[in-house]
């Protein structure tokens, strides 16, 4: 099993930029489909961006297209999301998430292992 460390989150004016990263280890030895999922009080944990394991295909929600992009490092085994011209609505609780070697993260019921969150705020 890989564990997982965010890191990146913070308190940021609206219209404000902030870089996640996911910091993976244990069994990396195969790279794994990664995602980004948030959780805001109240709602329920939704997918933002993932990006397969190669890193060639990559997914963002409607709700961030344009506005977030995540990337991967294979060879440090991290994990991005660049997230810009932040909004109010996108405070909430990041997640980071591994999934199997083939495939994309973009459902809880893919997901193997969970990283701890880290906070995002976005004051207007």
């Amino acid at each position: 099993q890989v564990q997982l460390v965010e890191s990146g989150g913070g308190l940021v004016q609206a219209g404000g930029s902030l870089r996640l990263s996911c910091a993976a280890s244990g069994r990396t030895r195969s790279s794994y489909a990664m995602g980004w999922f948030r959780q805001a009080p109240g709602k329920e944990r939704e997918c933002v961006a993932a990006i397969s394991s190669s890193g060639d295909t990559s997914y963002t929600a409607d709700s961030v297209k344009g506005r977030f992009t995540i990337s991967r490092d294979n060879a440090r085994n991290t994990v991005y999301l660049q997230m810009n011209s932040l909004k109010p609505e996108d405070t909430a609780v990041y997640y980071c998430a591994a999934g199997s070697s083939r495939g994309m993260v973009t459902t809880i019921n893919a997901v193997t292992s969970w990283g701890q969150g880290t906070q995002v705020t976005v004051s207007s």
